[in-house]
């Protein structure tokens, strides 16, 4: 029995292609084209290989990978498929954490190192086009640089517009971004016959793409997280319903129940209730 390929954008995949040790080039390549610095990343250690069986299936749980480089960077990838409307403050605050984690009482400051933490998110977050913004510390009328051992990295998926197969695709950034996406694609079909680490990263998706044992803890983790994305769309809704009738309330006075309903949303039987309960 054929089975379609499990989706990267779910972090459990993401995590076993790029968290995988066996396969260090998957990593280094992606963190490479995510930096792009002047002292290439050669090699790294990935802190966080194992999947706990309990994190698959809470939804709240974080299957982020954690990794150190051969330049002495702290590393922290996270793949988010639902927006929260908090992912820069998340953001700032696990990299503070990651940050002072480095040290204990008593020792030099010296010892804290660059840290970098790289958020791969499955809708718009920023307020501009671009499907890749890096930020650091600077001044704010000079622009000049306090330091960079402070780094965020948004990747939002869906601004990233793509290539056709006939285009020379050669920035790593793009053809990432492109297998995240869509992995099946013509352009990653060209490409894994002349990247290694493109070849690896689909070879390691085949793999747990045609693993039963796979493919139900992906069942799992994917079920999950639609567990979540419904929590958070019903605590939204509810916050939604929640302000429609405060300000319903306070148009009682002024409005007839027709006019209110257009307003707010709110069903007739709604403000006539609401009305019965103040008075």
């Amino acid at each position: 029995m054929s089975y379609g390929l499990l989706s990267p954008k779910v972090d459990f995949v993401f995590k076993k292609i790029f968290g995988n040790e066996q396969h260090p080039n998957i990593l280094i390549s992606f963190l490479n084209a995510v930096l792009n610095q002047k002292d290439v990343i050669t090699s790294v250690k990935i802190l966080n290989t194992d999947i706990d069986k309990e994190h698959i299936d809470d939804k709240y749980s974080r299957l982020d990978i954690k990794a150190t480089t051969n330049n002495k960077e702290h590393i922290n990838i996270e793949i988010q498929v639902k927006n929260e409307y908090n992912m820069v403050k998340r953001s700032m605050y696990y990299w503070s954490k990651m940050y002072e984690s480095q040290i204990i009482e008593g020792d030099d400051y010296d010892k804290l190192a660059r840290t970098v933490c790289i958020n791969i998110l499955d809708f718009k977050c920023l307020k501009n086009d671009r499907f890749h913004n890096f930020y650091r510390l600077k001044e704010v009328e000079t622009n000049e640089e306090l330091t960079d051992i402070q780094e965020l990295h948004f990747i939002e998926l869906p601004k990233y517009k793509g290539v056709s197969e006939d285009e020379d695709i050669s920035n790593m950034l793009e053809i990432w971004t492109t297998f995240i996406k869509n992995p099946e694609s013509k352009v990653i079909e060209k490409l894994e016959l002349s990247k290694e680490e493109i070849k690896d990263a689909k070879y390691e998706l085949l793999r747990i793409s045609s693993s039963s044992k796979e493919r139900e803890l992906y069942e799992r983790r994917k079920e999950s997280l639609l567990n979540k994305v419904s929590a958070l769309k019903n605590a939204e809704e509810k916050g939604q319903r929640k302000k429609a009738m405060e300000i319903a309330r306070n148009l009682l006075d002024i409005l007839d129940n027709e006019t209110i309903s257009l307003k707010t949303g709110l069903s007739i039987e709604d403000i006539k209730k609401l009305r019965n309960d103040i008075n």
